[in-house]
């Protein structure tokens, strides 16, 4: 997109101590752009706690205006969740709009909702992040019809109220018909995975950091092992290029298969109303038999990544699933790869060998509980002998008189299953 095209923001960010204020302000640049907006300029405060008023202290919002002007910027991006006087204030003073990083982050994942599941999931949590800004909008706008003069104030304040009081029954009644949607899509999407669980088949998730490379690793493998070529994913090189969780069957030379999973990628200070609300998506993840978490390898701030990672599994209920992690990007560092160290690894999504470790990682992970077995299987249960051709690793087959005799790789749950046709 030609920069003109582009809005020209502000970002501010107040700096307290309490957390890597670069790292955050690095990602705040991101997310913005990641919006359509260009950053022009940038202002920081050390603080130890936010103006209640103002945010900024106010020599810092007289530098803001001034800056505003002279850049020509359009918006003011706040890097922390402003409180609706705060927003108010500041745009008198500023003259133009103030967005906070919830409202940002809001944005941008109504921007890249595609199915009918995200754009539900992003009204919800728009709806609850407005909820209890209400009171404050109304008083404002009632401020500015009336005044706020002590003689008739207080009359038209109680109509005001009145007024609140309706327009907060008038959105929760919009949570509640967006959440009556989101039950029946959720039924048809938990059909989906009980037609997935059924076949039994190991469940691999991609999790970590939005824009580490999920999508990307994803495709490279269905290049390779995808039942359907076709059906690969968005990759761009920005945060959050797409919200949708994304389930495609692979199937190994071996005739071994699994299901990968592309969830939608981690960001620092994720608004609580997103956390919840997108909990469903990331089904996959909270049932998967292995987590692959994606780091981007070439960015310093990887550790605070990966703490992100951590600290949303934990939000979102994860329990403490097996993980390997793979350091990805690394063609851009000056670091070897493929290279190995127990169950991290460090790739190039682009690079062959890089996938062929990746694969090996993995195999070796949820195959571990397969084991070889001879079967023989009467002619009458032929059904058996599809079942072991489509789900099992078959090494020989033969037809003796007694029926088909298969020697074959397959999971401990089907050694368990077919066990009657297990010969010595």
């Amino acid at each position: 997109m030609d920069n003109s095209e582009l809005v020209p923001v502000i970002n501010i960010g107040l700096n307290t101590g309490r957390y890597n204020f670069d790292y955050a302000m690095e990602e705040l640049k991101a997310l913005s752009e990641a919006n359509n907006m260009t950053v022009v300029e940038t202002i920081v405060q050390n603080l130890s706690q936010p103006i209640a008023g103002t945010y900024f202290g106010t020599g810092k919002v007289e530098e803001l205006r001034d800056v505003v002007v002279d850049t020509g910027a359009e918006v003011v991006v706040a890097n922390d969740e402003l409180t609706p006087s705060q927003i108010r204030n500041l745009e008198k003073i500023v003259k133009v709009p103030v967005m906070d990083r919830t409202g940002l982050i809001l944005a941008i994942f109504a921007n890249r909702a595609q199915s009918r599941e995200a754009k539900l999931q992003v009204e919800l949590a728009k709806l609850q992040y407005q909820m209890p800004r209400l009171h404050t909008a109304m008083n404002q706008r009632l401020d500015q019809q009336t005044g706020t003069s002590a003689g008739g104030g207080f009359t038209n304040r109680g109509a005001g109220e009145a007024q609140i009081e309706l327009s907060r029954r008038t959105v929760q009644r919009q949570i509640n018909h967006v959440r009556h949607e989101l039950k029946d899509v959720n039924k048809s999407a938990a059909v989906k995975r009980q037609q997935r669980e059924r076949v039994q088949l190991p469940n691999v998730a991609l999790i970590g950091y939005t824009n580490a490379g999920k999508s990307t690793i994803m495709n490279e493998l269905i290049k390779r092992y995808g039942m359907n070529e076709d059906k690969q994913v968005t990759v761009k090189n920005m945060l959050f290029a797409t919200l949708d969780t994304s389930v495609r069957q692979l199937q190994f030379d071996d005739s071994k298969k699994l299901l990968l999973s592309d969830t939608v990628g981690f960001v620092s200070q994720l608004p609580t109303t997103l956390v919840e609300a997108f909990k469903s998506t990331l089904y996959e993840a909270a049932n998967a038999d292995l987590l692959v978490q994606v780091v981007d390898y070439s960015s310093p701030n990887r550790v605070d990544m990966m703490s992100t990672t951590k600290q949303t599994l934990n939000e979102i209920g994860v329990p403490d699933l097996p993980m390997i992690t793979v350091y990805n990007k690394a063609d851009l560092t000056d670091n070897p790869y493929p290279s190995r160290a127990g169950d991290e690894i460090v790739i190039s999504a682009n690079d062959s060998k890089s996938i062929d470790l990746l694969v090996d990682v993995i195999r070796e992970k949820v195959f571990k509980n397969y084991v070889d077995a001879t079967f023989l299987i009467p002619f009458a249960d032929g059904d058996v002998v599809s079942y072991l051709n489509d789900h099992a690793t078959v090494k020989s087959t033969d037809y003796v008189e007694a029926g088909t005799k298969i020697e074959a790789e397959v999971t401990d749950i089907d050694y368990q299953r077919f066990g009657k046709y297990v010969t010595e």
